[in-house]
């Protein structure tokens, strides 16, 4: 990233308005704290959900933002208008390595099959040492615990190993996932840790 440029933070999260209506909250917080720190909101460019409401909370702090969402997207009028840096693109893998190769941390709102996708891939690639870059599962009202159960139970049975506990932090709260982002040093798991060539 050039020095000019804002540190930048790529955001997972649902698009889905049928959610209950407490997640809302806590995603307009992480973008107004992302805003706040002067850095730029990197994400999926729609207008709804957990999407839309992180985008607002960076529009009201009077910070940056850059989207990445399918043309489809956009010819369904799902996208941010208010947001002019917006790069539609024709497929889903160009959309995920546009918010991968964007991103200088990673925070997983609660999302669906989408986002649980994006946050297991980009931990993966942590895995396969393609990038050392903070990764938060923010865990609001414990939505992720399953989750977090079945990677310790991978952890348990020796499918995932044991220095991949250090690859993410689980925060509770935007707050908890900015102070996260900040502390989080570099990640450099042993020779052995991707013996066999893949993380499977």
């Amino acid at each position: 990233m050039a020095a000019d440029q804002p540190y930048s933070v790529t955001v997972y999260a649902s698009s889905s308005e049928r959610i209950d209506s407490r997640y809302f909250p806590v995603a307009e917080e992480l973008g107004q704290r992302i805003a706040q720190r002067g850095w730029q909101l990197i994400w999926g460019g729609g207008r709804y959900g957990l999407m839309g409401a992180v985008s607002r909370g960076v529009r009201a702090a009077g910070g940056s933002q850059r989207g990445v969402i399918l043309q489809q997207f956009i010819d369904m009028d799902v996208h941010c208008k208010q947001t002019p840096d917006m790069k539609s693109v024709t497929d889903m893998r160009q959309r995920k390595k546009g918010l991968d190769e964007a991103g200088g941390a990673y925070v997983a709102l609660p999302g669906g099959l989408g986002t649980l996708e994006e946050i297991l891939e980009i931990l993966s690639f942590k895995q396969l040492r393609l990038h050392d870059k903070p990764v938060v599962v923010l865990n609001a009202f414990g939505y992720w615990d399953s989750l977090l159960a079945m990677l310790e139970h991978g952890l348990a049975e020796g499918f995932i190993p044991s220095t991949c506990r250090d690859m993410f932090t689980v925060a509770e709260n935007p707050q908890a996932a900015i102070e996260q982002i900040e502390a989080t040093p570099a990640w450099r798991p042993s020779t052995h840790d991707s013996r066999g060539g893949g993380t499977g």
